[in-house]
């Protein structure tokens, strides 16, 4: 919870606009352009380690890889220690759960300590020796003549490799099942590659890797008749809005072609998810070199394994028959 209470997820007002202030230069449409060729790369390197065939799991062998190597090597932290913080963000993620055990407890404990000492020992290099990578930008970011505390760089450092970890992986083989399960959708992928940019945000709002979020009122508010007193605990069903019928016509029905989606996936307002069009990078990275390698991809079971999570939708595994 100390680490928690300095990421600007958690703070409001004036401290997060700060927090953010300080960070958005790092997440703008032109910086994800130009990390684009590398996000590329990373997706090629690790497709060739996965390989094709039966039975391949796209969650553990790619899905999961792609954002902590992608981070690993925007953030200034060695690559080959991937598989570590990846470790230590599974156990961080339990932090938005709305009811944890003490077991989790301990874990999320143990990992923002391992991982805080680890990321202040990387701080301290960049310090000594400054790079174009995420840890040295945030040492030298100033916001109306203010900098970050290490404390306040090594908490978003870690908030960041949570939030980008689990919507991406989700986005990911959420996107992957829910085309699996409609062919013609797939299909139409395959014969305009183009979709893959509107496409996304269907595959968003068609299954969001968070389905909800909470919110403090700051006013009464009156929703649908009934009335919500200042300063209550919300819970926003955000996969819900998603399928609003009032919104969105023949809602589950997943299609690449449909107008104005505007998912509510990843927020809205101060809080919108600062990493959103790096996912989106990522995700469209993938999809388009997973088709454009195999010629046929197809569920080696209807049997998928999803995460016993509430808030974050996710699959423990996908495995697929990958044919080139």
């Amino acid at each position: 919870m100390r680490a928690a209470r300095s990421w600007m997820l958690m703070r409001d007002g004036q401290a997060h606009r700060r927090l953010r202030g300080l960070a958005n230069p790092l997440f703008t449409a032109r910086a994800i352009r130009e990390t684009a060729p590398r996000i590329t790369g990373i997706v090629h390197r690790i497709m060739d380690d996965m390989g094709d065939g039966e039975g391949v799991d796209l969650i553990g062998s790619l899905a999961a890889l792609v954002p902590v190597t992608v981070f690993c090597g925007l953030g200034g932290l060695p690559v080959e220690d991937r598989d570590l913080c990846r470790k230590w963000t599974d156990a961080l993620g339990h932090v938005i759960d709305p009811a944890v055990d003490e077991t989790t407890r301990r874990a999320m404990n143990g990992a923002a300590e391992e991982f805080g000492a680890y990321i202040a020992e990387h701080l301290q290099k960049r310090r000594a020796d400054p790079q174009n990578d995420i840890l040295s930008r945030l040492l030298m970011a100033r916001f109306d003549g203010e900098k970050l505390s290490d404390e306040e760089v090594i908490a978003n450092v870690m908030m960041f490799f949570m939030g980008g970890h689990e919507t991406t992986v989700n986005l990911i083989g959420n996107g992957m099942l829910a085309l699996l399960r409609h062919p013609d959708q797939l299909r139409a992928l395959r014969e305009d590659a183009g979709l893959v940019e509107d496409g996304i945000d269907e595959l968003l709002r068609y299954d969001a890797p968070i389905q909800l979020v909470a919110r403090i009122t700051t006013r009464e508010v009156e929703v649908e008749g009934s009335t919500i007193p200042a300063g209550s605990k919300v819970m926003i069903l955000l996969g819900a809005a998603n399928r609003d019928p009032l919104r969105y016509p023949d809602p589950d029905r997943l299609d690449l072609r449909r107008q104005d989606v505007r998912p509510l996936s990843f927020g809205g307002g101060p809080h919108y998810c600062i990493g959103a069009l790096l996912a989106r990078a990522e995700a469209r990275a993938v999809f388009t070199e997973l088709l454009r390698r195999h010629r046929d991809i197809r569920l080696s079971s209807e049997d998928v394994v999803w995460r016993p999570q509430v808030n974050i939708r996710g699959l423990s595994e996908l495995r697929v028959d990958l044919l080139s």
